[in-house]
């Protein structure tokens, strides 16, 4: 019975987000921070939840790696959102003002249907950003500091060099009207649906919901140690469905997690990981 109920904390997750983001009184939805906190409960929710129901001992949390993911969590909240305001939401809503697109009628849509059209369409996107980097050195060199963690835990999403995570957190929602607790309902389900699918809890969601969304079982696949074309599958954050659209879905489990044998980088190795041939090159010239 115990394991019945784990296996439905994520499907019951989304459902509680769903239920709360829909009758939430417009005053909370326009609180500042309002969104930051409650992503934040669900990232302190699930890591809780690794404490009393681990998946793998190897993938324990301790002091470094949970100093680590605060520090990734706040980059997250504070430089890389405002470079994303500034450098992509806030041109693409001048585009939007200057072409003159309008869309009032989807704040006509029930907000459930709001709620995973917006996800559909993030998603999709993160989807394609997700599989180049994959597919070419260049942006494979922005996210291989992802990979290089070494186990899996509720807040390794944010984890990664700065130039990665500015780049998966592009997207074209800004040009759309949709209702603002839509928007909140979305960044809330995908960050709960993420964060369970990076977690070290030992929770295996009900086949239908792993037909949609990502789990900890698709995502450690697709972080697996074998070899770097090993990682090549499961590029859905979110929506597993896509790979599964698009040919890429592969099913197992991994355990062991990372890259290049396993070598864990610090903080200032992933900042500088995508410059490091340029950085050798120099120390060659000047030695």
């Amino acid at each position: 019975m115990k394991q019945t109920l784990l296996n439905l904390l994520p499907p019951a997750t989304v459902a509680a987000l769903l239920l709360f983001w829909s009758n939430v009184p417009a005053a909370f939805v326009n609180t500042d921070g309002a969104l930051v906190v409650v992503i934040l409960a669900i990232v302190v929710f699930v890591q809780l939840l690794e404490l009393r129901f681990e998946r793998h001992e190897g993938w324990r949390i301790n002091w470094r790696e949970l100093a680590t993911d605060g520090f990734y969590v706040i980059l997250g909240f504070t430089a890389i959102n405002w470079l994303t305001n500034h450098l992509a939401e806030g041109p693409l809503q001048v585009a939007k003002a200057s072409l003159g697109l309008a869309t009032p009628w989807l704040k006509t849509l029930p907000i459930v249907v709001q709620t995973f059209m917006i996800m559909a369409l993030f998603e999709f996107g993160q989807y394609w950003m997700h599989r180049l980097m994959h597919n070419n050195a260049l942006f494979w060199s922005t996210h291989a500091p992802h990979h290089h963690i070494t186990q899996l835990n509720a807040a390794k999403g944010y984890v990664g060099n700065p130039i990665e995570l500015f780049l998966i957190s592009l997207s074209v929602i800004a040009l759309f009207d949709f209702d603002k607790a839509a928007i909140f309902a979305s960044a809330s389900l995908g960050t709960a649906i993420s964060t369970f699918a990076h977690a070290n809890v030992r929770s295996d969601p009900p086949a239908w919901y792993s037909f949609f969304f990502t789990t900890i079982r698709h995502h450690s696949l697709h972080h697996t140690a074998l070899s770097y074309e090993d990682t090549r599958c499961n590029y859905g954050n979110v929506l597993i469905l896509y790979d599964r659209i698009f040919g890429t879905y592969r099913e197992g489990e991994s355990a062991v997690v990372g890259q290049d044998e396993r070598r864990r980088l610090s903080i200032r190795e992933q900042f500088l990981f995508p410059f490091q041939p340029w950085l050798e090159r120099l120390k060659a010239r000047t030695s």
